[in-house]
């Protein structure tokens, strides 16, 4: 019997937006190391750009990148990688009374 390969329109709709917390890098430009990161698990430079979606080298370290679930759980496990997150909205609860001292 044969194994079904999933194909790239099946893996592309579960992929999902991942937050990725990254040590800062010591010697290195950050997106290109953000790059590079996507790229060991993505396979090559070109699809990690096309994936990364923004690196983030201010206040954090890290980037942001439509993954598969799978994709996320390898690059959690990259050395240098401290935390994979989901990518999620939040509301601002705000109102009558809200923040306010009394």
């Amino acid at each position: 019997m044969a194994e079904s390969v999933p194909s790239m329109a099946d893996s592309s709709a579960a992929a999902s937006v991942q937050i990725v917390y990254t040590k800062r890098p010591q010697d290195e430009e950050p997106e290109a190391y953000h790059i590079r990161t996507l790229a060991s698990i993505l396979g090559n430079e070109d699809v990690a750009k096309e994936a990364l979606l923004y690196s983030y080298n201010t206040v954090a370290s890290g980037f942001s990148a439509k993954l598969t679930p799978q994709q996320a759980e390898q690059i959690s496990k990259l050395l240098g990688v401290l935390q994979v997150v989901p990518n999620m909205k939040v509301q601002l609860h705000t109102g009558p009374g809200i923040g306010r001292l009394h």
